[in-house]
């Protein structure tokens, strides 16, 4: 009998409907206070949930996901692989950190490649990837430790390529990072040397979009990493972050895009034959388009100009179904026998719907990161195109078309397990922006209140919960005095990254009572044998168990 063979509950019988699954993306579990846009919002729907549904809180950071610590923010790639595979798997940060502390990176294929390549050539090695502490999509130690090694093994010449995060970190603290990383450049530098920062640019304008919504972004990165060419130049990034705030009054993540020059205004690291190129991030979702506009022979989207030929490598593999890219320096996790699968090979049909900002999630991430169906006639996937606007200008974004295809997909009697997921809180929170944040949480209330009549009709069971905390914390908050940051004018800083909070979990059946399970530190990887249970299937072997009883 094949390992993704499932077997029915023993003691709980299946609901008759459907199984809706909905993630509230960063919705989470706050203080209450005035930063709380969670709390602040009109939630009459999930008040009500609390009253009549199965209500308990789940674990969405660190250990829970998989991070290194649990000082850890979740985030909604580890989340939705939490939430699909039923397990807790270690995940890029962790793995990265361990195969730096034993050196594994460095003696692997693609490091010595690199590094040869570049002693040969004379070319510079290039690092590009998010400057930020924030590790969700990157760590600057990593880089730092990457650089050290270089110079250690001779390499001579080494660029940086720096995307200014300000999303995951608080909203103006660049320059935290690029005098941290200007400082060790200095100290390699004074070593005999010739380490510089050659281009830059916002993580929302320059390089690192996702689910091709807007390829734009790394057109605009290619042209300043590679060849060099900005509206924007300066002597430093130090020079180009201030004088671009003062230009713009943009926080970091919505800084234009900028490349360093000589004394002769020349570009100082252009991206040329020869060189080695690594992408420092280990999150795939917004690495995967810079990495194809490298390795790609037969690429379409934008005119690249002249393509250097160069060795291009990911901190990881970003999609291993495209194996892209070829070259990594860390092995990802392998995350097996997924919910999606498991449903598909038991012959249950699924359907998973999202905006183009969170689709990945409930396909590519919820499936181990797996591109691609398992079962194509038993599986429908469907992407509601999303904006190309600021969030906070849209704060209801695409839930309403998002609730539209669910009921038509549910009163269709099609699918046995829906999962769906509303980008709202998590999107437009990351505005930090707390007005539209409330707005963002009440408009995913109302989609809740459509859902609620749909399911009882259909005799079917409803889950909400969400892949971490975001909206529930609007303001930083000072933790040496208490209260919030203030800006020189008085005001709140503004909160831009996941918080720490645990996430809502509601799981209603109507006109039958649920008791929930007794789990201790209940996470999100306990969610996919709830599912299963209410579709009355047993849990696989090493799943986490069901919430209920």
């Amino acid at each position: 009998m094949s390992s993704l063979h499932l077997a029915k509950h023993p003691t709980f019988a299946a609901v008759e409907g459907p199984v809706l699954l909905v993630v509230m993306d960063g919705v989470g579990i706050g203080a209450g206070d005035e930063g709380d846009a969670v709390h602040l919002a009109r939630t009459p729907t999930l008040h009500r949930l609390a009253e009549i549904a199965a209500t308990t809180r789940l674990r969405a950071h660190g250990l829970a996901v998989g991070l290194p610590s649990d000082k850890d923010m979740g985030n909604s790639e580890v989340g939705h692989n939490a939430l699909g595979a039923g397990r807790v798997f270690d995940q890029g940060a962790k793995r990265v950190q361990l195969a730096i502390e034993s050196e594994e990176l460095f003696r692997g294929d693609v490091w010595t490649s690199s590094v040869a390549r570049v002693r040969e050539s004379g070319q510079p090695l290039h690092f590009l990837g998010l400057l930020s502490d924030g590790n969700v999509h990157s760590h600057r130690d990593h880089l730092h430790a990457m650089l050290k090694r270089a110079h250690a093994e001779g390499v001579k010449k080494a660029r940086v390529h720096v995307l200014l995060d300000g999303r995951d970190v608080p909203e103006t603290s660049a320059l935290e990072y690029v005098d941290a990383l200007e400082a060790l450049l200095l100290e390699l530098n004074d070593a005999g040397a010739d380490y510089r920062i050659a281009s830059g640019g916002g993580r929302m304008t320059t390089t690192m979009d996702r689910y091709e919504a807007d390829w734009s972004m790394v057109e605009r990165g290619w042209n300043v990493h590679v060849h060099g060419r900005s509206t924007h130049t300066f002597r430093s990034a130090r020079e180009a972050v201030e004088k671009l705030r003062e230009e713009t009054s943009a926080i970091d993540q919505f800084l234009p895009d900028f490349v360093i020059v000589d004394e002769k205004g020349e570009p100082v690291g252009p991206i040329r034959d020869g060189a080695a190129v690594i992408f420092f991030n280990f999150r795939g979702d917004r690495a995967i388009e810079i990495s194809r506009a490298f390795t790609e022979d037969a690429f379409a989207v934008f005119d690249r100009g002249a393509r250097p030929n160069v060795l291009y490598a990911g901190m990881m593999q970003y999609d291993g179904d495209l194996h892209l890219p070829e070259r990594y320096l860390v092995t990802p996790p392998l995350i097996d026998r997924t919910l999606g699968e498991h449903l598909a090979r038991n012959g249950v049909s699924q359907f998973a719907c999202s905006e183009t900002q969170k689709y990945g999630h409930v396909t590519y991430f919820w499936n181990g990161n797996r591109s691609g169906q398992f079962d194509a006639k038993l599986e429908t996937y469907l992407e509601i195109p999303s904006d190309v606007l600021p969030f906070e200008q849209r704060p209801w974004m695409k839930a309403a078309e998002i609730t539209d295809a669910t009921i038509a997909a549910i009163q269709s009697g099609a699918h046995r397990h829906l999962r769906i997921n509303y980008a709202n809180g998590d999107m437009v929170g990351h505005t930090g922006h707390r007005e539209a944040a409330i707005h963002a949480v009440q408009t995913v209330d109302l989609q809740l209140a459509r859902l609620l009549p749909v399911i009882a009709k259909a005799k079917g069971a409803l889950i909400v919960t969400a892949d971490h905390g975001n909206a529930d914390e609007m303001y930083e908050i000072d933790e040496k005095k208490g209260g919030f940051l203030r800006r020189a004018d008085g005001s709140f800083r503004a909160r831009t990254s996941h918080t720490l909070n645990p996430v809502p979990f509601h799981v209603w059946t109507p006109g039958r009572e649920l008791r929930l399970a007794s789990v201790a530190e209940p996470g999100l990887a306990n969610v996919a044998a709830t599912v299963l249970q209410l579709l009355g299937f047993a849990a696989p072997e090493a799943y986490e168990p069901s919430l209920l009883a």
